[in-house]
């Protein structure tokens, strides 16, 4: 398998956790492609052009993060990652739905600040930023444990991580304790640690 990626993305890094976790870093060969560039090997796989995507064993082309992680959960070995139905799947996808808009958020304030100032928008980056603080403010409230791992776990500290290094200047853990001990845990973990933004 093929895993397209960047070293900064959040949405490959948990694609690149998962593969960890679940037993396939040796199955699956991850790629740092240039999206911005229009890679043309990533172009050929994905017709909008982002990362991640992975070329599933059976050549399939699969983009998305949460498509990619189910994908490997299902493939890999030792306990699912995202529970295959019922009450537990719901709650796992809420927390993995909330983490990945806190993520989102904090993508769309990326490429706003990278627009001239005078092209900027002063209310879409206050309303980014209020959405992605209300999103970690629910985190915090979920009063996630490390050592429960899933799909919801794995995307908040990969969230958590992401937006204090790309935003050094929005303080994650004012105000949430909780979620930056929990982040401090899961850093901890062998896939984690291989991955860790760049």
């Amino acid at each position: 398998m093929k895993l397209y990626i960047t070293a900064p993305s959040p949405f490959a890094r948990k694609c690149r956790i998962v593969a960890r976790e679940k037993g396939l870093a040796d199955r699956v060969e991850e790629i740092v492609a240039d999206p911005y560039a229009n890679d043309p090997a990533l172009l050929a796989a994905n017709p909008v052009v982002q990362v991640p995507t992975l070329i599933a064993e059976d050549g399939l082309p699969l983009n998305d993060s949460p498509v990619i992680c189910e994908y490997l959960d299902a493939l890999g070995s030792g306990p699912r990652l995202l529970p295959e139905d019922g009450p537990d799947r719901l709650r796992v996808r809420r927390i993995e739905t909330l983490a990945n808009g806190a993520l989102e958020m904090g993508v769309k304030l990326v490429l706003e600040k990278r627009r001239p100032e005078s092209e900027r928008s002063p209310s879409w980056i206050a309303r980014w930023t209020d959405n992605m603080a209300r999103a970690l403010d629910a985190l915090e409230a979920a009063d996630l444990r490390a050592d429960d791992l899933h799909m919801g776990t794995i995307t908040a500290a990969v969230a958590t991580t992401w937006i204090g290094f790309r935003h050094p200047d929005f303080d994650c853990s004012r105000g949430r304790p909780r979620l930056a001990a929990f982040t401090e845990a899961m850093e901890r973990r062998p896939g984690f640690v291989a991955s860790r933004p760049a």
